[in-house]
């Protein structure tokens, strides 16, 4: 399969139609590239709110019940664009009322119409203090016509219990919004990490670049890529793709998902099936003092 990772710049716009242009022209690029999936990054929805106007992007409260507010249309078009290039769609999460409470959530889109979505789990200070989002489970694993696919949100990457319990995905997308370097390089080094353990491959996207009209996108830095485990039939460095940071546009890697079989199957080093060995060594810790 081939994939596409976006480094994705936010726009304004003055109506749904320019929105749906700009949906439409990145999918048919990468479709015209032969990419079988897309993976658009974390908050890229956020850009709904340029069709609600400044004042309500002035607001973040406002800002994101709007973005809620348009997610089924933003759905249908995915889906419909979807179904028109043959395409498999993550598209850019956005905030999502949910029984009340604001959720961090990503919908993942099929060739044949079908729709799947992922929560985010664990939430970083900023979605905490400023956004008031929540995490909210369960992890979902998706059975698809590419093989089995998983979503860490961002931040969710850093915390390898959770991908410990995706442990049968062949991939794992990784829709990303960091604001500075460190935050692009944590979430970088989480990919690459969980593409180790799990010994499968991972795929980052990122928002890029100012939105200086909504403050919890006030700045993007970042960067796509996808990486792999460094082991028989991959790069040795573990890297199938990487973006330069902050240039917007997509990143392509060829994916075999035999070679994923393989490395798990026969690989020199065997983390995926190794780590129940782990876990009791990881539960009992002996002091020692030495002074």
């Amino acid at each position: 399969m081939k994939i596409a990772a976006a480094s994705y710049p936010l726009d304004w716009f003055a109506s749904w139609a320019e929105y749906e242009a700009k949906q439409t022209a990145w999918v048919s690029e990468a479709a015209g590239q032969g990419a079988d999936l897309l993976v658009f990054p974390e908050y890229g929805a956020m850009e709904l709110v340029s069709i609600a106007g400044e004042a309500t992007a002035a607001d973040t409260q406002r800002a994101m019940t709007a973005v809620s507010g348009m997610m089924p249309d933003a759905n249908a078009l995915h889906r419909d664009l979807a179904a028109r290039f043959g395409v498999h769609i993550l598209g850019g999460s956005g905030s999502v009322i949910d029984d009340g409470k604001f959720v961090n959530r990503a919908f993942f889109h099929t060739p044949t119409g079908q729709t799947g979505f992922q929560d985010k789990q664990i939430m970083t200070m900023w979605e905490r203090d400023q956004m008031g989002v929540v995490g909210q489970s369960p992890l979902r694993l998706f059975d698809t016509a590419l093989g089995k696919i998983a979503i860490n949100i961002c931040y969710d990457c850093q915390f390898p219990l959770l991908t410990r319990a995706l442990r049968e995905a062949d991939l794992i997308l990784i829709p990303s919004t960091t604001e500075a370097a460190y935050g692009y390089w944590r979430v970088r080094i989480g990919a690459r990490a969980r593409a180790l353990e799990t010994q499968c491959v991972t795929v980052m996207s990122s928002t890029i670049g100012p939105y200086e009209k909504l403050d919890l996108l006030a700045t993007s830095h970042g960067g796509a890529g996808v990486f792999c485990p460094p082991d028989t039939g991959f790069p040795s460095d573990g890297i199938l793709a990487s973006a330069p940071q902050n240039q917007p546009g997509w990143t392509y890697a060829e994916v075999d998902p035999a070679a994923i079989a393989r490395v798990r199957a026969t690989g020199v080093v065997r983390n995926r099936s190794h780590w129940p060995e782990s876990e009791p060594m990881a539960t009992e810790v002996e002091r020692i003092t030495l002074r």
